[in-house]
């Protein structure tokens, strides 16, 4: 078939208005985007260096990241402190930081074997709840720990249970509630993908974590299997870092192999930075992890 001319230059014209079009969405829309976790800074909260309150500010200013994790560890008496939590959400909206979910620690098994404690874990679970709501969150983060008593089967059930019943408070809430591979069978991909299956709720889903995948002294699981088998069931991912080379590749995983399994599981929000390396300091460890995701995404796109 024959081209004029005229129908040639249409053709360039809008092809290349196409393409142009395309690499604006693609700008506007990064293939994830990048929060930083509280946890990453535990040395210097613990060491009183700087304050739960501080923050925002320094995710904000220091590192130039517009979205955080809390980690409850911090906050441990102000979860129903209205002044307290109103503080803290001026200070994140003043920095323009948007506070993504709170990670929950210490408050009692959800998969405890004693079914008055498994029953009061969850209530203890509860306040929190209610401070992500208040924060904006779209999670709270918990374990899915049983105490590591009974078959395979009967920990699944048990954390199921504890799950079901906290998932539906948090429903109330409009919120999410999100296991994070964190030791014992949590840290077993299979076993806490059937426990997802089991509770079976559009709001109970996972946080796959990097590293996390140590079941006991001596027991790992592969962490690319681990995270390709809870993906489906994410709602939030957790971008663990040890150490570095001389490249700027962390040592412990293989980012751009893993950033394909997230990616390719349709995941396109936040990954969280998680440093708890001791080699660099914690603010040159964030900022090398932050430079790692930024370089993977940069490829992938």
């Amino acid at each position: 078939m024959n081209v004029t001319r005229r129908q040639f230059l249409q053709h360039s014209v809008t092809t290349a208005a196409a393409l142009a079009a395309g690499c604006t969405t693609t700008a506007r829309k990064p293939v994830y985007e990048i929060s930083l976790a509280e946890w990453s800074l535990h040395q210097e909260l613990f060491g009183k260096k700087m304050t739960h309150l501080e923050f925002p500010r320094v995710a904000r200013q220091e590192f130039g990241i517009g979205a955080i994790e809390l980690v409850n560890q911090f906050m441990m008496q102000q979860a129903a402190d209205t002044t307290f939590l109103r503080e803290f959400k001026s200070r994140a909206d003043g920095e323009g930081v948007k506070i993504l979910l709170i990670m929950c620690d210490g408050e009692g098994s959800l998969g405890d074997p004693d079914p008055a404690k498994r029953r009061q874990a969850v209530l203890n679970h509860h306040k929190w709840a209610d401070a992500a709501r208040y924060f904006g969150g779209h999670s709270i983060r918990v374990n899915a720990a049983t105490g590591n008593v009974g078959t395979y089967q009967e920990q699944q059930d048990r954390a199921a249970e504890g799950l079901s019943e906290l998932s539906d408070y948090c429903a109330r809430l409009g919120l999410n509630c999100i296991v994070e591979n964190h030791g014992g069978l949590s840290s077993n991909g299979e076993w806490l993908a059937g426990v997802m299956r089991k509770v079976g709720k559009s709001n109970c889903g996972t946080l796959p974590d990097f590293g996390n995948f140590q079941i006991q002294t001596g027991e790992w699981y592969d962490r690319y299997l681990g995270v390709s088998q809870l993906m489906p069931f994410a709602k939030a991912v957790s971008a663990k870092s040890n150490n570095f080379d001389a490249a700027g590749n962390c040592v412990e995983t293989d980012y751009a192999r893993m950033m394909k399994i997230v990616v390719g599981a349709g995941y396109h929000g936040f990954v969280g930075i998680e440093y708890e390396g001791e080699v660099l300091g914690e603010r040159e460890g964030i900022l090398a992890t932050k430079r790692l995701l930024e370089r993977v995404r940069s490829e992938m796109a």
